[in-house]
């Protein structure tokens, strides 16, 4: 790395327009959805507040799981479009449950609208994403799911589940560029985006990627593209492509279960259970007893990628990434080999 020369990033060759179609076929194979896929130059939160701002408006009545800061941020963009939003919130830094969700929407048979987030990196959670969308599914409901550190990680089919609308991001998982996301919509979800007084003109239509770009041929993205991001991305894809969706999700899930044993190995336990558990990030509770803020200081002088939890209950949290490339059993090993020297200490 120390031999990098950031100026081989500059003046890149603009990449091809013919290929950007290529690019979201690619990803709708990744997601499982028959559906378009439209390509937003922007880090996935965008991509989400796009979908916030594209389908709420005052009449649509929208049920949104929170287990995480996104489910609270997506519910406050839907809100600001006008939409009349339920939320329905997990324990703090823990899963909903699917019989939760079923009560839910038992109380307001009149949502249209079900939003989840499958994989929390936050907490290191997973929601039973197959049962919430089974559920919404037979209630004949518009589903969003927030696939953005799933992807890869654990099994997405979105036609199959019923997932209308999918929001995913190479930049977890698939190891691959943060500035470019994807929006996988169904054709029954268009019909409540592209109606007479949608959102025009901005970064957060979802229409103008259709009419701009999907109706008019797929070819150059609209605006001004990024030719780097779009060449990260299709190098991303051919790593991807080259090892296999399945052995990807495959490597994260040993991973999580390397990262568990090793934990519990020290007498700690994971926050999460093994059916409740991410395969990006596993996360643990620090003992009382234990100043975290020494613990985390001295095992991130072994490895930046030791972090503190995101969100309420999440606070007392450590968690070990071992997302993308990181999902290797070397990775998780001598992350417990630091843990385990740190605690010593």
């Amino acid at each position: 790395m120390s031999d990098f020369d950031p100026a081989a990033l500059l003046d890149p060759p603009a990449f091809p327009a013919d290929r950007v179609a290529g690019l979201a076929d690619r990803f709708a194979r990744l997601i499982g959805t028959s559906g378009d896929v439209l390509l937003i130059q922007a880090e996935a939160v965008v991509a989400l507040e796009a979908v916030a701002a594209s389908l709420g408006r005052p009449g649509v009545k929208a049920i949104n799981i929170v287990t995480s800061p996104y489910g609270i941020w997506f519910g406050r963009w839907l809100r600001r479009a006008g939409a009349n939003v339920i939320e329905i919130r997990a324990e703090a830094a823990r899963p909903i449950s699917a019989r939760a969700v079923a009560a839910a929407l038992d109380a307001h048979p009149d949502a249209r609208l079900l939003a989840v987030v499958h994989a929390e990196s936050a907490s290191g959670i997973c929601n039973p994403l197959e049962a919430i969308l089974r559920l919404a599914r037979e209630r004949d409901m518009l589903t969003v799911v927030d696939a953005v550190a799933s992807l890869g990680g654990h099994p997405l089919a979105a036609d199959a589940m019923g997932a209308d609308i999918v929001v995913a991001g190479p930049q977890k998982a698939l190891a691959g560029p943060a500035g470019i996301s994807a929006v996988a919509v169904s054709q029954r979800a268009w019909i409540e985006i592209d109606w007479p007084d949608a959102p025009v003109t901005s970064t957060l239509s979802l229409v103008d990627q259709k009419r701009l770009w999907l109706d008019a041929g797929r070819g150059a993205l609209p605006g001004t593209p990024s030719p780097l991001e779009l060449w990260a991305l299709a190098a991303a894809l051919d790593r991807v492509e080259a090892e296999g969706i399945d052995a990807i999700i495959d490597r994260h899930s040993e991973a999580a279960t390397a990262a568990r044993d090793g934990l519990e190995a020290l007498g700690l336990t994971p926050w999460a259970s093994q059916e409740e558990g991410s395969h990006l990030v596993t996360t643990f509770a620090v003992p009382a007893d234990i100043d975290i803020v020494q613990l985390l200081e001295r095992l991130r002088a072994s490895d930046p990628e030791f972090s503190l939890g995101v969100g309420a209950g999440a606070d007392r949290l450590i968690r070990l990434n071992h997302t993308g490339r990181r999902a290797d059993p070397a990775v998780v090993h001598a992350m417990i080999s630091a843990l385990t020297a740190a605690l010593r200490r």
